[in-house]
């Protein structure tokens, strides 16, 4: 048997591979989500970036009736989020977290994208942007 013959089988045995999320989300971010999204009766939460802040880009987040044509969809922990396609190379492999404290209450985005974040931590940048921005001649 060829090895090409030998992978097909192989792939065969273990079936469909399950393909891993876009982001994880904390049990804390899953509750905080899952609360707002019932407060205004929405079924999902969308995020994307937007270019803006010292570093390039920063997090958004919206509520959403329905799921956009090329939204990546992510069911976890019982909630829905949606990821908007032009963020998906930015936030791939992303943790999202929500912080509770004395000090602040929010959701946290733990990137390993990122290649720099401004002092005040909102906006932050990835190698795509860096390079945009190189080739933009800023």
């Amino acid at each position: 048997m060829k090895a090409s013959g030998v992978l097909a089988a192989a792939a065969a045995r273990v079936g469909p591979a399950i393909r891993k999320q876009v982001i994880t989300i904390t049990d804390e971010a899953a509750s905080r989500v899952h609360h707002l999204l019932l407060q205004r009766q929405k079924p999902f939460l969308r995020l994307g970036v937007k270019a803006r802040g010292c570093n390039g880009l920063s997090y958004t987040l919206n509520y959403a009736d329905e799921k956009g044509k090329f939204d990546e969809l992510v069911e976890e922990k019982g909630v829905r989020i949606l990821v908007e396609p032009k963020a998906l190379m930015h936030v791939i492999g992303t943790k999202m977290d929500f912080i509770d404290d004395k000090l602040r209450s929010e959701f946290v985005f733990i990137n390993p994208n990122s290649q720099g974040q401004c002092g005040c931590g909102e906006s932050f940048m990835t190698t795509s942007t860096s390079s945009s921005a190189k080739q933009s001649g800023k």
